[in-house]
């Protein structure tokens, strides 16, 4: 598959209709999950892990019902992983809000917003599924309306069938 020379980064990509999705792997564990621009071409993966990481993106793709069982890296701190746990509790096809999330592990919608965009896991820690109270918020750290990160939570959300995306 011809590949940008950044895909050297990545154990594998898989190509969405978004863009694409960079798969890291260490010592048989998912390292992280990226989204990628649609400049980056598919990558075969190189190791099993990588190899089962993107079998369950692609499978993801085909069902927005799909369940990862993916070996991650333990990463974060003890919020950020506090947060992740609540963020993982979303089901499919609902949102919450930041200060929903904030009420939940007690702290500051801000906060929550820091642990989301410093998710490792996008997909499998769906972040996507929080938005802001007034609409749909940032993501990956990033809150251009019209930006490639912002895009891809649009995509997500409508991939799941959210009402209004």
């Amino acid at each position: 598959m011809k590949q940008t020379s950044s895909s050297s980064l990545f154990a594998a990509i898989v190509e969405t209709s978004f863009g694409a999705i960079g798969i890291r792997t260490e010592d048989h564990l998912v390292r992280e999950l990226v989204y990628l621009p649609a400049n980056f071409q598919g990558k075969d993966a190189i190791d099993p892990t990588s190899e089962r990481a993107a079998r369950q993106v692609e499978r993801y793709l085909d069902d927005p019902d799909f369940q990862f069982d993916l070996p991650l890296m333990p990463l974060g701190t003890a919020f950020q992983q506090k947060v992740w746990a609540a963020i993982s509790e979303i089901p499919r096809g609902k949102v919450l809000t930041y200060g929903d999330i904030a009420r939940r592990v007690q702290s500051a919608p801000r906060a929550v917003g820091q642990a989301c965009g410093a998710n490792w896991f996008p997909l499998v820690i769906p972040c996507h599924r929080v938005t802001a109270a007034g609409g749909l918020g940032g993501f990956a750290h990033q809150d251009d309306e019209t930006g490639f990160h912002v895009g891809v939570k649009r995509w997500l959300l409508a991939h799941e069938k959210v009402a209004g995306y």
